[in-house]
């Protein structure tokens, strides 16, 4: 990996120190961050030598430290540095300044986070909905539903891309200026399930998907409840709508307890097996909640949560709710912004009029728009 272009991190070659440092054999996510509270940086661990780091962790891991670059891992790396040299295409590590603040205080955060899409989202208010991958009608619908006004709220709703509830969640929140975060148990190179290739290819254009795994990585069963750590992780709070009682989603919901978050659930039928995990978490102590205004309500008083959070839906004027997620947060030019929307010419004008009559939008010299944050 040569280092010859720039990266929020800095360059491509300490980029390949973060990859080696997570690559080695031993190192999980509290080994390293013990090292790098001892050391500093990857690239000063790697540097230490044997004798320094055989002081802070096991004999094993520090000669794995010390070993040279394997052909594998030497073919990581070039892959890699092909992989960021396409368009919308980034790495953030654990010291870079776009790392999501929440994640960062969480025991085990991940040190590389791989990401396709609008990077920018990382900075948003993020709550997480998830659910079973067997959900009913009703359940993909409230998902849906919620997800749709917590984006229109302006919060970016995360999720993992599951079929079921996860899906319906990010169909819904895709419709509206909050858009969505896909968290996913594979290389970012990798989609799974294959059902949601259409969706993924959605999310990387108007949100953006992160994994922690690097390129390559296949859907390990082992990887998927690992990855909740960080829907959580990145999160104010994690709604549940529709889980069995053995179910994935009550890891998540867990996760988010003991990090500190607001956890939601849907109650259902006592008949539905669907809802027993919902009931479980209710009567462990999440709130029981009905409406997406008791979900925001608490999310809003969340001290997790930036103080510029507002419902927005009655600000932003009808069918503009795709440009306005399709504008991000950057000044953007008109043809830019017209390939990302994907509507003609004469519709983006009057869009934008629109937009920029509610106060939501500002134009700049140059023919640039940007979006306007306002406070509550």
């Amino acid at each position: 990996m040569q280092d010859t272009a720039s990266h929020p991190t800095g360059s491509l070659a300490l980029i390949a120190d973060w990859i080696r440092l997570e690559q080695a054999s031993g190192v999980g996510c509290r080994t390293a961050n013990l090292l790098l509270g001892a050391f500093g940086s990857p690239s000063a661990i790697l540097r230490a030598g044997y004798t320094a780091l055989a002081a802070q962790v096991a004999a094993p891991v520090a000669a794995a430290l010390c070993a040279p670059v394997s052909p594998d891992l030497a073919q990581l790396l070039d892959a890699t540095a092909d992989w960021l040299a396409q368009p919308q295409r980034h790495i953030v590590t654990l010291h870079d300044p776009e790392y999501p603040a929440l994640l960062r205080h969480i025991p085990d955060p991940p040190l590389l986070l791989y990401i396709t899409g609008r990077r920018e989202l990382l900075a948003a208010p993020m709550v997480a909905v998830v659910g079973s991958r067997n959900a009913s009608a009703q359940g993909r619908a409230n998902a849906e539903g919620f997800a749709q006004s917590l984006s229109e709220a302006g919060l970016c709703v995360v999720s993992g891309l599951a079929l079921g509830i996860d899906t319906a969640a990010h169909e819904g929140a895709l419709r509206s200026a909050g858009s969505t975060i896909a968290v996913i148990g594979t290389g970012i190179d990798r989609i799974y399930p294959a059902r949601n290739r259409a969706l993924a290819h959605r999310i990387a254009q108007a949100g953006c998907i992160v994994s922690e795994y690097p390129l390559g990585t296949p859907p390990l069963a082992g990887n998927f409840p690992r990855r909740n750590r960080i829907i959580s992780g990145m999160s104010a709070g994690v709604l549940v709508i529709e889980a069995a009682a053995q179910s994935g989603s009550l890891i998540t919901a867990q996760l988010a307890a003991e990090q500190g978050r607001e956890v939601f659930a849907l109650p259902g039928s006592i008949h539905s097996a669907l809802a027993k995990g919902c009931h479980q978490l209710i009567r462990e102590g999440a709130r029981l909640v009905e409406t997406v205004d008791e979900v925001l309500e608490a999310i809003q008083a969340s001290p997790m949560v930036a103080p510029q959070l507002r419902h927005a839906a009655q600000d932003v004027p009808a069918g503009t709710e795709a440009l306005l997620a399709a504008l991000g947060h950057d000044p953007v030019g008109p043809d830019e912004l017209l390939g990302r929307w994907q509507g003609d010419a004469a519709s983006l004008a009057s869009d934008l009029l629109a937009l920029e009559l509610a106060g939501l939008v500002e134009r700049l010299p140059g023919g640039r728009v940007q979006r306007v944050v306002r406070t509550a």
